[in-house]
């Protein structure tokens, strides 16, 4: 099964159920709610991070990697969680036959690891993590819940993040407040040392 055929069949069965979160989301006021637009769609505080990821069309193949991953039920959860959020685009840099391979089943543990090193088990929003870089003198180190340690920086005043590859990720949206965290938008997948 190729990763667009996965993500086709995943949104093809969960369509109703989006449907009806978006339509309910859309009958309440985005007003006063200090979130920001992702992927074209309003990010409600009082809904959680799968619930607002699935209305993100800039989020797909992160929504339907969850889902392999087996972790909607967790991201579900009480939390509190930080998540930085790579984009389509940002999967998009990844050749269709590595995230092909993510998605079979023998691959599970692989992928687990790989979303869960863009997961902190904390509310981080943008202000804090740019006090704690100051604090650490201009880098400090973000331990994730898949084991990484991801090295945040500030880049004028956007925050970055450098895997344990050396690859980075610029937070392109930050301080997407949910019911049960935090989400930051990103530009590239953060992969565990290799």
């Amino acid at each position: 099964m190729t990763l667009k055929t996965f993500i086709t069949a995943t949104l093809t069965a969960t369509t109703f159920s989006a449907c009806a979160l978006a339509s309910a989301a859309f009958a309440e006021s985005h007003a006063g709610t200090d979130n920001p637009m992702v992927g074209g769609a309003a990010m409600f505080a009082e809904m959680n991070i799968v619930e607002n990821a699935m209305n993100s069309a800039d989020h797909t193949t992160l929504v339907a990697a969850v889902k392999a991953a087996g972790l909607v039920d967790t991201l579900m959860s009480d939390g509190p969680f930080t998540v930085f959020a790579p984009t389509n685009a940002a999967f998009d840099m990844i050749s269709d036959e590595s995230l092909n391979a993510l998605l079979q089943p023998e691959a599970k543990a692989q992928l687990t690891q790989i979303l869960t090193c863009h997961v902190v088990a904390a509310n981080a929003m943008s202000d804090a993590i740019a006090g704690m870089i100051a604090d650490d003198g201009g880098m400090h180190p973000v331990e994730t819940v898949g084991g990484c340690t991801l090295q945040a920086k500030l880049d004028g005043s956007k925050i970055t993040l450098t895997d344990e590859n050396g690859r980075d990720a610029t937070v392109t949206i930050a301080d997407v407040r949910q019911s049960n965290g935090v989400i930051h938008v990103i530009d590239r997948v953060l992969l565990p040392a290799q």
